[in-house]
């Protein structure tokens, strides 16, 4: 009977919970709390765990009190439940997306879309540059971090040509990683 409680109290959360984890949250409580599962406090405290543990809200809390309920069983089937309406939304509009992308208008549309994207992208990093790349230390504006951006990008640009091929996202990362001790100290 639990198993069942579980499924189908999850699988509200799942089919009815909009605008993201938060969004969620309230919907979660009152099925939890209606069907006894957690208390108030302990709800509250799983709240804060989920939201600091890698994954989605839901499915931390899900997957929580489907084994504080029925241990491993219920913690899958609460699990499922949850990422069951998901999954079926993502399999239908994958279905649809075959034939609606051989539209000539949703291409027009998609073509349009890509410069904009791009310039989203750019005017982010442009932004986040100018927001982060200076540094006021003593009423005096130093450019060092900006600069050290700067160079690196050259650099990595500069690499990149000379080799013919691309740098490995893990090693750029190392090196931003210097780059960030090199300037901010340890």
């Amino acid at each position: 009977m639990i198993l069942l409680e579980l499924f189908f109290g999850f699988l509200k959360v799942g089919c009815f919970a909009f605008g993201g984890a938060y969004g969620s949250i309230a919907l979660i409580r009152d099925i939890v709390l209606s069907y006894g599962w957690l208390d108030e406090e302990m709800l509250t405290y799983m709240i804060a765990v989920s939201e600091s543990t890698p994954g989605p809200i839901m499915v931390n809390l899900a997957t929580y009190v489907g084994s504080s309920q029925a241990g491993l069983s219920g913690s899958l089937i609460a699990t499922a439940a949850v990422v069951l309406p998901s999954f079926l939304i993502i399999l239908l509009v994958t279905a649809l997306l075959k034939t609606v992308l051989k539209n000539p208008y949703v291409q027009a549309v998609l073509r349009g879309l890509k410069p904009c994207m791009a310039g989203i992208v750019l005017a982010t990093g442009f932004y986040m540059i100018l927001k982060n790349g200076f540094v006021l230390q003593e009423q005096v504006l130093s450019l060092r971090p900006l600069l050290l951006t700067l160079l690196l990008g050259a650099f990595y640009f500069g690499m990149r040509k000379i080799r013919k091929g691309g740098i490995s996202p893990i090693l750029l990362i190392c090196l931003s990683a210097l780059a960030g001790v090199v300037v901010y100290g340890l």
